[in-house]
């Protein structure tokens, strides 16, 4: 697929993180970046903001009230921007013609439909999104395949893997030289935590990553550890990986940023400061390299790297997402959906923290793994975890 100069950008969930992050870079490269379109849930201040200084073609909140309020704010700005609402319309701006590229970059499973509609259309794919790949791996990649749409990670592992990965890397492991892939992990902000404080860690401390600034849902996904037990299963999707193929490492300064073991005994790594811009450039930029404005990495200040293997039994979650990947079909879906519903209790301070793998087992044993065919076989799936994880986390109360 042929880019012009001019790359012409959508961001999916632009009041993010990483969507803040990718208009961070954008901004310090006028000459080869345009914004299309911005998307969020809620937040129409943040959007408006974003609205004023990049001036899109649309803005969409996925929430009709904060649509409305940000549809009067940009009328009485005198901006030229159209505002939309609802599922749809982030689906829309996700296959526009006059775009060519599409930050992916919507937490958890609201995120699928649009990206798997950019992906359909063929558009270069900037995937932050991980829970696309493992809801529905198989239909996205399909996809991708299908439409000669250009798939470039996000996550600054699977891009750290991207980096190191023989260029021109077809997909097949052993045909290029590769053993196995190895995922760093910092451990989050309980790595050494006492084994019976857990029980009492408050949603404040469980999102107060050591290394990385993130959004309240990933950061308790990496204190369980289940935020790389998906970054595993997206990994076997991205480099046709199996389970025992992707080793995870914990890493806690979060320098190497994650390796690739050849069958000649090298071990590639890619390593750069704790900062999300360094992907997002990457990516945005491929197979060029543009300026992030991420500071250089003094190995002098770091001085000292450390490696240990994950705890399962500290970190359950970990666990019990390459038990769901090793089920395949549905069960990554499921598991996905558990995990959603009960993070979103635990931040809600309507349950413990340990309680967050419980659930998820347990909906793991209750809902039936199927095959995936088709879209409609994932949505049932997590139609069905999410109604047995509210189950569960009804007995969790009792």
């Amino acid at each position: 697929m042929q880019h012009p100069a001019m790359q012409r950008i959508t961001i999916l969930g632009s009041t993010g993180s990483i969507g803040t992050s990718t208009l961070d870079v954008v901004a310090r490269h006028p000459d080869k970046f345009r914004i299309v379109a911005l998307t969020a849930n809620s937040q129409a201040d943040l959007l408006f903001n974003q609205c004023l200084e990049f001036k899109p073609g649309y803005a969409v909140m996925l929430d009709g009230a904060a649509a409305a309020v940000l549809r009067e704010r940009v009328s009485v700005a005198g901006l030229n921007t159209l505002v939309l609402s609802g599922i749809d319309a982030l689906e829309q701006v996700a296959v526009l013609p006059e775009v060519d590229t599409v930050m992916a970059a919507i937490v958890g499973a609201a995120g699928l439909r649009p990206t798997l509609a950019a992906a359909q259309a063929g558009k270069k794919i900037l995937l932050a999104n991980k829970e696309t790949l493992v809801m529905a791996g198989n239909v996205f990649m399909d996809a991708v395949r299908a439409s000669g749409s250009v798939l470039l990670p996000i996550d600054s592992e699977h891009n750290a893997i991207f980096q190191v990965l023989p260029r021109g890397y077809d997909g097949n492991p052993s045909k290029n030289g590769v053993r196995r892939i190895l995922l760093t992990a910092s451990g989050g902000p309980f790595r050494n935590t006492p084994m019976h404080e857990l029980q009492n860690v408050t949603p404040e401390q469980a999102c107060a990553h050591p290394n990385w600034v993130m959004g309240r849902k990933i950061s308790v996904d990496s204190a369980s550890m289940m935020n790389k037990g998906l970054e595993v299963i997206e990994a076997h999707w991205l480099f046709n990986a199996g389970a025992d193929d992707i080793q995870v490492v914990v890493h806690p300064q979060s320098v190497i940023h994650s390796l690739v073991e050849y069958v000649d005994g090298s071990v590639l790594a890619q390593l750069g400061n704790p900062d999300m811009r360094t992907p997002i450039a990457y990516a945005l930029a491929y197979p060029e390299r543009i300026a992030a404005g991420v500071a250089p990495l003094d190995l002098f200040k770091v001085a000292t790297m450390d490696f240990t293997a994950p705890d399962f039994e500290r970190f359950p979650c970990l666990a019990l997402a390459y038990q769901a990947l090793r089920a395949a079909g549905t069960a990554p879906a499921i598991l996905n959906a558990a995990n959603e519903v009960a993070v979103a209790a635990f931040l809600d301070k309507k349950m413990p923290f340990l309680s967050i793998p419980r659930i998820i087992s347990a909906v793991l044993d209750a809902v039936p793994v199927n095959a995936v065919n088709s879209l409609g076989d994932v949505l049932d799936a997590d139609a069905a975890a999410r109604r047995a994880a509210q189950q569960q986390l009804g007995n969790t109360n009792r």
